[in-house]
């Protein structure tokens, strides 16, 4: 089956995005657990400024990847942007020194969280903000989104998005406002919420609600949350289309859903340049069926 190559982000708002339909994640290219410089800095700038030629036009980053190291290398790479690049960005979390995650969603740390994110980027305006509300946090979901559509309604922002939402929040953030993405987590053999380090949210069960509002799904861990787990169906099909298994999973991903945009990251050339195939895979109706 063919598979649209695009997306719109904010299909009827005034200030609608395209988007190809294979992003880059960015979170790798920081240091081990996710936290300080990358081992390679030069490296780093080459897989951003590869993944661009490539034809990724959606950056995923936040200013807790670091502490502002993927905001940083962003710039570095990339900047002046091309018209067409879109980052999306998070909030709600932050970093100590000690690389611990905290809690950051009370309206005056989500505004410091937005102005960072300008500064550290070079930007006027941040195209897509995800809020994601974290266990624990001392502020209501909806008070925190209040906070940031505030910011929207300043021009800091383009879009809101929410990140790692349940059923009932993402009902409750349609009644707030437009929602421009929804980022959760989503993957071939891990569709629903998942606990632990690793889990979130899942995509699976918000996506038919998703789809009646034309909201895009970029799913994180699509493939950390998949390969290994459960592949006997998907691996066999990629033998069939003699691609790799992660390619078929992304693959997979785009097949599910037009409104999907997965962000797959790697610190490999090698990897990025096979991930960005995946967009030329077309699985037929049977082997779709198959793979459920």
């Amino acid at each position: 089956m063919n598979i649209n190559k695009t997306l719109i982000i904010g299909k009827d708002s005034e200030q609608p995005f395209t988007a190809n339909r294979i992003g880059y994640g960015t979170m790798r290219l920081t240091g081990k657990h996710f936290f300080g410089e990358p081992e390679n800095r030069r490296e780093a700038l080459q897989i951003l400024k590869k993944a661009v030629e490539l034809g990724v036009n959606y950056i995923d980053t936040a200013d807790y990847y670091g502490i502002d190291v993927t905001n940083r290398l962003i710039a570095e790479a990339l900047y002046p942007y091309q018209d067409n690049l879109i980052i999306g960005t998070k909030i709600g979390a932050m970093r100590k020194d000690d690389a611990s995650w905290n809690v950051f969603s009370k309206p005056e740390q989500l505004r410091h969280s937005v102005e960072n994110n300008l500064r550290v980027l070079k930007l006027d305006q941040l195209a897509v903000v995800h809020f994601r509300y974290m266990p624990g946090s001392e502020t209501s979901f909806e008070d925190s989104l209040s906070a940031v559509f505030e910011l929207q309604k300043e021009g800091k922002i383009a879009h809101v998005g929410l990140s790692n939402v349940n059923r009932e929040q993402l009902e409750a953030g349609l009644k707030m406002g437009e929602i421009g993405t929804v980022q959760n987590l989503y993957g071939y053999t891990q569709r629903t919420t998942l606990a632990g380090p690793m889990g979130g949210a899942g995509g699976e069960e918000i996506l038919d609600l998703l789809e009646a509002h034309q909201i895009p799904l970029i799913p994180y861990f699509s493939l950390e949350a998949s390969l290994g787990k459960g592949q006997q169906k998907i691996e066999e099909i990629a033998k069939k289309y003699n691609v790799s298994t992660a390619q078929m999973n992304l693959a997979w991903l785009l097949h599910k859903s037009p409104l999907i945009l997965p962000i797959p990251g790697t610190t490999s050339l090698k990897h990025l340049e096979e991930n960005m195939a995946a967009a030329e895979i077309s699985i037929s109706k049977e082997d779709l069926d198959y793979l459920g």
